[in-house]
């Protein structure tokens, strides 16, 4: 039996609660994550969605932020963690606050606003059947650099990637009883520990 990941939820405001349910039903010990000395020792870190701004701001204020930026570990961004973690947002409002670690463009409610949410399966690179993804008042994403490997698309637009050690996506796994896209997350994590050992 592999030793029991550590992985961190940041709690600041959003859908942190669900993202630590569903990571415990795979087996993760999960820590809320509210300060910078919280994500000592994780082996991954979820940015949860919410509200991009809110969520930038707070961790601004509270110094995250920077820790998140010199967090060794994966980091796996939803809605608006996806937004945060990118380099740009092409509609981002004055001062929007952006980690730019992972190299795409990002528009904000590109889908509608929230009554303009939807359901639908994706076809997933990599898995056999299509994962049913919930998009509420969601991103997409509007470009990617040259290292990004697009995972997923709907309308055309990309909602699901990686770069690198970072995982990004636009709908809300957390919301589905389905934890493909969470394990798919946690592989990413132990791939990452094979690489640092």
């Amino acid at each position: 039996m592999s030793e029991q990941l550590r992985i961190g939820v940041l709690a600041l405001q959003g859908n942190f609660r669900e993202h630590a349910a569903m990571l415990r039903r795979l087996g993760a010990d999960v820590t809320e994550v509210r300060l910078p000395h919280q994500l000592a020792d994780l082996d991954g870190l979820i940015i949860p969605g919410g509200e991009s701004t809110t969520i930038g701001k707070l961790a601004a204020l509270y110094g995250l932020d920077e820790a998140i930026r010199a967090f060794p570990a994966p980091v796996f961004g939803t809605c608006a963690g996806m937004i945060l973690l990118a380099r740009e947002a092409v509609d981002g409002t004055h001062g929007q606050p952006l980690l730019g670690l992972v190299d795409i463009a990002v528009r904000r409610n590109a889908f509608g606003r929230q009554v303009a949410s939807f359901e639908t399966d994706l076809d997933v690179d990599g898995e056999p059947e299509p994962v049913h993804a919930v998009f509420i008042r969601a991103p997409w994403i509007e470009s990617v650099g040259p290292g990004v490997q697009v995972l997923a698309e709907a309308a055309g637009h990309p909602v699901l990637a990686r770069d690198g050690k970072y995982l990004v996506a636009a709908f809300h796994p957390e919301l589905t009883d389905d934890t493909r896209i969470h394990e798919r997350f946690l592989d990413l994590v132990r791939e990452e520990q094979g690489v640092r050992a």
